[in-house]
């Protein structure tokens, strides 16, 4: 194998890939980061950029006909951060400037809320199955700064003037509202939480606390990573399998099709052995029908649980701008969505 060393070998691959318009050790990603070298600004123009786009709030259809319901999904247009692209609306206490996030946050409640006063109330997420019920006298909810105080993947109220919120940037957001007994609930279901039914659970939670029928339920599966975009591992699959008899519905597997490998198929030969090569079809999961068969297994109506099927790692608006953050879309440097359902004051 000392061709595969020898500088005219590498020189000859490196000018194969230079013909396809690839660079050695230079491939770009959505977040601007350069694989073999370290972080880089995006240059003005570049897809993501969201300056000059107004705050989007994302609903579910139908849901106006509850006067006394707020909710939303925020997309990433219409704030003053600058970190992740000029103009952004990151919601989420990252690597970003505490008093732009604050900012951002007053900026996106009311347009969840409307005029009505709203009190955002979030949690320290952790990927678990944790369900929070909020009372009217429940405090400290946040603290000075406005960060949350509870952990916890899930909560509910029918206390109004309380706006629920959960923090995504690919994980699945579910809002579930009871028309009857006027109370809510936020989901925040990665995989993990997906796979520890999260949704079943807090469907269940409701039942007990609210005296809610799940018949009379109404549920949205928000913007989140599509089945496209959600490459995941064997152990992933092998976890969904041993839980979940129609575990079978929610994996797919894509092959890349990559021109360079079809006809240089030599080039990419590895010494692992067979089954453990990188090279071969991805795993792909639907998180969003993971979440939609949980709804219907807690007993909602299929014509009462919506899915929006905007997936927040490629859905871009009309200028070519990416339309949300996505952690896996933008290699882990990305801002936050939230999700918010309340109940009006």
């Amino acid at each position: 194998m000392d061709w595969v060393e020898s500088k005219e070998a590498i020189g000859k691959v490196d000018e194969l890939l230079a013909s396809i318009g690839l660079v050695h050790g230079k491939r770009q990603t959505l977040s601007g980061t350069w694989s073999g070298g370290e972080r880089r600004h995006k240059p003005a123009g570049m897809a993501g950029r969201p300056a000059g786009r107004k705050l989007e709030v994302v609903r579910a259809p139908g849901w106006e006909r509850y006067p006394w319901l707020q909710h939303g999904f925020s997309s990433r247009a219409g704030g003053v951060s600058d970190v992740y692209g000029p103009g952004s609306l990151n919601l989420g206490w990252t690597k970003d400037d505490p008093k732009k996030v604050a900012e951002n946050r007053r900026r996106f409640v009311p347009a969840v809320a409307g005029t009505r006063a709203a009190r955002l109330v979030t949690l320290r997420q952790t990927h678990t199955g944790l369900v929070r019920v909020i009372e009217a006298d429940d405090s400290p909810l946040e603290t000075a700064e406005g960060k949350a105080v509870l952990r916890g993947d899930a909560v509910m109220t029918e206390v109004p003037g309380m706006l629920l919120g959960v923090q995504v940037a690919d994980c699945v957001p579910v809002l579930v509202a009871d028309p009857k007994r006027k109370a809510v609930a936020a989901f925040h279901a990665g995989w993990r939480g997906t796979l520890k039914r999260i949704v079943e659970r807090g469907i269940g939670r409701m039942r007990l606390r609210y005296g809610s029928r799940p018949e009379d339920l109404v549920a949205v599966v928000g913007p989140s990573i599509g089945a496209c975009c959600y490459s995941v591992g064997e152990e992933v699959k092998h976890e969904f399998e041993s839980q979940f008899a129609y575990w079978k519905e929610l994996f797919s597997e894509v092959y890349d099709s990559d021109p360079v490998k079809e006809k240089y198929p030599l080039l990419f030969l590895t010494a692992r052995a067979p089954g453990h090569s990188n090279i071969g079809p991805q795993i792909h999961l639907d998180l969003w029908e993971a979440n939609r068969r949980q709804l219907l297994d807690a007993g909602l109506s299929e014509k009462k649980v919506t899915v929006i099927g905007e997936c927040t790692a490629c859905t871009r608006v009309k200028s070519g701008a990416l339309k949300y953050f996505s952690h896996r879309g933008e290699s882990g440097f990305a801002g936050r969505m939230i999700a918010a359902i309340g109940v009006a004051e």
